[in-house]
C-alpha cells in the first residue's frame, strides 16, 4: 500500500472506530431499577413490579424517569403491554424530558389494535410534544400525519416489541422486529436531549427489556 493511500485510510479508521465507540448501549432490568431506587417518581404517578410473566418487568401509572439517564440521539428498544379497554389504555415512551410537562411520547393505543373499525385502525401509534403539540391538535391541524396503524397489529392485551430510532430532526418507529416503519415523523420541538420516561395513560402498562443505545 502507498504512503498517500496509508495516509488516508488510517484517519478515516481510526475515526470510523471512535464513531462506533461513541454510541452507549445499556441493558436495563426494570425490576432491579426499581429495587434500586433508580426511578423518579413524581407526585401522583406509579410504579411497581410485575410479578406474572417476566421478573425484569415493572407496570407503571402515569410516567416514571430513569434516573441519570440523559438520551439525545440513537434508539429505544422496549417490550410493552397495554389492555384492550376502549379509550383507557395509552402506552409508550417519553424522550426528551425535562417534567412531567415538557416531554415527546411515542406511545400506542393497544385497544385499537384489532379494531374492525378502518379509522381507528390508523390510530394505533402516536407521537406527540408535550404541552405544545398535544395529539388533539395534531389529529386536527395534521391529520394522519403524526399517528399511523401498524403492519400486522399485536393482538391488544399481548406484549410486543418497540424499537424507537431518534435522530436530530426525525422518529422512526418500529414493531415486533419489522423492517418496515410503521411510523416516521418530523420532530416538533428543538430538544435535542433531556430525560427518558415509562409512559402510560389512563390504565396501568407494563414494560420489559429496555435497551437504550445513546449518540451522546
Amino acid at each position: 500500500m502507498n504512503s498517500f493511500l496509508l495516509r488516508f485510510i488510517l484517519p478515516l479508521a481510526i475515526f470510523s472506530s471512535s464513531m462506533v465507540r461513541a454510541q452507549q448501549t445499556t441493558r436495563y432490568n426494570l425490576a432491579e431499577l426499581l429495587k434500586d431506587n433508580k426511578f423518579t417518581v413524581p407526585p401522583n404517578q406509579k410504579i411497581v413490579p410485575l410479578s406474572i410473566d417476566t421478573s425484569q418487568g415493572v407496570s407503571v401509572t402515569g410516567i416514571v424517569w430513569l434516573k441519570g439517564v440523559n438520551f439525545s440521539t440513537g434508539s429505544i428498544d422496549v417490550d410493552i403491554r397495554g389492555k384492550d379497554v376502549f379509550q383507557q389504555s395509552f402506552v409508550g415512551i417519553a424522550i426528551h424530558g425535562i417534567d412531567t410537562v415538557t416531554h415527546d411520547d411515542i406511545y400506542f393505543r393497544p385497544f385499537n389494535f384489532q379494531s374492525t373499525d378502518s379509522l381507528r385502525r390508523k390510530h394505533m401509534l402516536q407521537y406527540h410534544s408535550e404541552p405544545d403539540y398535544q395529539w388533539d391538535r395534531l389529529r386536527k391541524e395534521h391529520p394522519l400525519m403524526y399517528e399511523s396503524g401498524i403492519i400486522q397489529a399485536p393482538m391488544p392485551n399481548a406484549w410486543f416489541h418497540a424499537h424507537i430510532v431518534v435522530g436530530r430532526d426525525d422518529i422512526t418507529v418500529y414493531v415486533n422486529h419489522s423492517a418496515t416503519a410503521s411510523l416516521k415523523v418530523k420532530k416538533l420541538n428543538n430538544r435535542n436531549d433531556g430525560l427518558v420516561g415509562l409512559w402510560s395513560s389512563a390504565l396501568s402498562g407494563d414494560f420489559a427489556n429496555l435497551v437504550i443505545s445513546n449518540n451522546p
